[in-house]
């Protein structure tokens, strides 16, 4: 199918929750192909990609959804409206930073290493209330959710990690002040989204299921 068919075809099955069409590698006319069928986010990956396209892309809630690494984060907060991938209270910091420099409070998402992975980024789950009580000492941060990716599986062997997400998101979003507004839990892709629904996704990120395969 086309990529405004499969958008379609996503929006119908996902209902009220949220899509992010993924566009990493996606050129811009492809990308304004899922706008004009219905999407309203779009998810990039790598700052320097998404600043190569961006002008070209029509009017969308703007995300980032890839590691953010300290260099780029000027960058991001130009150019992104919420961040999903914070992923440190360095990265925090510094965000907190660069958007006061350009008065702006930057919307971002803590990503949680739910499978506790050494090689992949994020908070752990032992250390989710201590970073939420720093985050508290900083302005020009709102916290607005919780994104993970859970260890490669099958959609049955991801379940059990999308809900330990979703008892931390409950255990959260009831706790929220100041900057802490949690309202959205982004987890689920174009192999397992349905899964996480199931486990209480607000928010899934589809690529593939879109765009198909990646060209590199």
């Amino acid at each position: 199918m086309s990529v405004d068919e499969n958008t379609k075809t996503v929006l119908k099955e996902i209902g009220n929750v949220k899509l992010v069409s993924v566009t990493k590698t996606v050129d811009a006319e492809r990308i304004n192909q899922s706008i004009r069928a219905g999407a309203t986010i779009i998810g990039e990956n790598r700052v320097q990609e998404f600043e190569d396209k961006c002008a070209e892309i029509l009017p969308c809630e703007r995300h980032l959804i890839g590691h953010l690494q300290s260099n780029k984060v000027k960058k991001a907060v130009q150019y992104f409206d919420i961040i999903q991938s914070v992923d440190s209270l360095k990265l925090i910091q510094d965000i907190d930073g660069k958007a006061e420099a350009i008065g702006k409070v930057q919307e971002v998402f803590l990503q949680v290493n739910i499978g506790d992975e050494p090689q992949k980024y994020g908070f752990d789950l032992d250390e989710i209330n201590s970073v939420v009580s720093e985050i508290h000492s900083y302005d020009n941060i709102l916290v607005k959710g919780l994104m993970c990716i859970p260890p490669y599986g099958s959609p049955e062997e991801t379940r059990l990690y999308f809900r330990k997400m979703k008892a931390l998101f409950d255990e959260m979003k009831g706790e929220n002040s100041g900057n802490i507004d949690i309202q959205e839990l982004s987890m689920g892709m174009s192999g397992d989204y349905r899964v996480a629904i199931e486990e209480g996704a607000t928010m899934v990120r589809v690529g593939s299921g879109i765009f198909g395969n990646r060209k590199y």
